[in-house]
């Protein structure tokens, strides 16, 4: 990092922007404009990326460091910025810095959560005064995923993804494994042998265990490394579940230990990153806190 980096981390809040799981995913129809009717529960994690702002006098939006593959005018919390500039009218600017833990093409909404996370700090930062309403409906231009990481709760999800239901979900822990490659979303709802038509289900469904995710198929026979991974966790024991529509597979334990015990097996042969399964998002205690 270079000495203007160093300098301006010192005028930097820091914001928790957390990793999601797709806990099921189901596919139930598809819209005229092409895009895909979801029903879904999202589990926010107590693991995820750290974004850091500070506002700007001079109007200017920018990143202070590069994200692999990602370009500036793609950086979806750079997109967020200037979607709440343009939408309240602000003449400020931001510096925007990220942690990133969450890998890209994974399923795990790393995106969609720097970008609300951005949108919550800045609305703050700012002096904005918007409404978490007005804030979500900015996110969803952005992405389906943005309004859950905005609300900051765990959510019952359906249309496409933006009519959120919150959800009390058992206290749970997760092994969340990621394969060495990126599945595209585009590519995953593009693909002709996706099914497109589950009948809708419900809570009680879902809290019984009657759910699945409809990307699973595509997905394992599209990218070989998330099908080596299932069969790698099948061979030691593991129910893996992939999250969303990306790369990324979770496995669901009840306690802690079990958990470690599991992330023993499987540590040296994939990426497994440990997490507690929240029912509230570390960003609404962020913004509680900033507020006082």
């Amino acid at each position: 990092m270079g000495a203007r980096h160093l300098s301006s981390r010192l005028r930097f809040s820091a914001w928790p922007a957390p990793a999601k799981l797709n806990l099921f995913l189901h596919v139930t129809g598809r819209r005229s404009d092409g895009f895909h009717l979801l029903q879904t529960v999202f589990q926010l994690l107590d693991w995820g990326d750290t974004v850091h702002l500070a506002a700007r006098s001079d109007g200017r939006i920018q990143r202070l460091r590069e994200l692999a593959g990602v370009s500036e005018s793609a950086d979806l919390s750079i997109r967020a910025a200037l979607a709440l500039r343009e939408y309240s009218g602000c003449a400020l600017g931001a510096d925007i810095d990220i942690d990133k833990r969450i890998p890209a093409g994974a399923g795990l909404g790393g995106g969609s959560s720097d970008a609300a996370s951005t949108l919550v700090g800045l609305n703050h930062l700012w002096g904005l005064g918007l409404s978490v309403g007005q804030l979500a409906d900015i996110g969803l231009k952005l992405g389906a995923d943005v309004p859950v990481f905005v609300r900051g709760q765990c959510a019952w999800a359906e249309g496409i993804g933006e009519k959120l239901q919150a959800i009390e979900l058992p206290d749970r822990w997760f092994l969340v494994i990621s394969p060495p490659c990126q599945v595209s979303t585009a590519t995953i709802f593009g693909d002709p042998e996706l099914r497109r038509d589950h009948p809708p289900v419900s809570i009680d469904d879902f809290l019984s265990g009657r759910c699945g995710n409809d990307c699973e198929a595509v997905t394992r026979r599209g990218f070989p490394a998330v099908d080596a991974a299932f069969e790698h966790c099948r061979a030691l024991g593991l129910r893996a579940q992939l999250s969303g529509t990306g790369s990324s597979l979770f496995v669901t334990f009840k306690s802690q230990a079990c958990a470690q015990a599991a992330q023993a097996q499987i540590q040296g042969s994939l990426p497994a990153v440990l997490a507690r399964g929240l029912q509230r998002s570390p960003l609404l205690h962020a913004l509680r806190t900033a507020a006082k």
